[in-house]
């Protein structure tokens, strides 16, 4: 079974959270399987940023709809939506 590779674009709840608090909570909610390798941010609009987690997860039945649906439960998250995946 191969791995697949998901950009995942998580908008916070407000412009004042603390990035690197809601970086945290979004690893540690992580399904089993699951790692982030690495976390991009990017300026959104008036000063709210957006965290852009790479997770690599197994290929299999369901995707990253586990990984989507723990970052949705996590405090402080707006919304959460897939950008790109690919096979690696």
């Amino acid at each position: 079974m191969g791995k697949v590779a998901a950009k995942i674009k998580v908008m916070p709840d407000s412009p004042e959270i603390d990035l690197d608090a809601l970086q945290e909570r979004l690893e540690s909610t992580l399904p089993e399987g699951a790692k982030i390798n690495g976390v991009e941010r990017e300026e959104v609009a008036f000063g709210l940023v957006a965290l852009y987690p790479t997770v690599i997860v197994p290929d299999g039945a369901g995707g990253t709809e586990a990984v989507e649906e723990s970052f949705t439960d996590v405090e402080g998250v707006e919304s959460v939506g897939v950008e790109n995946v690919g096979r690696i």
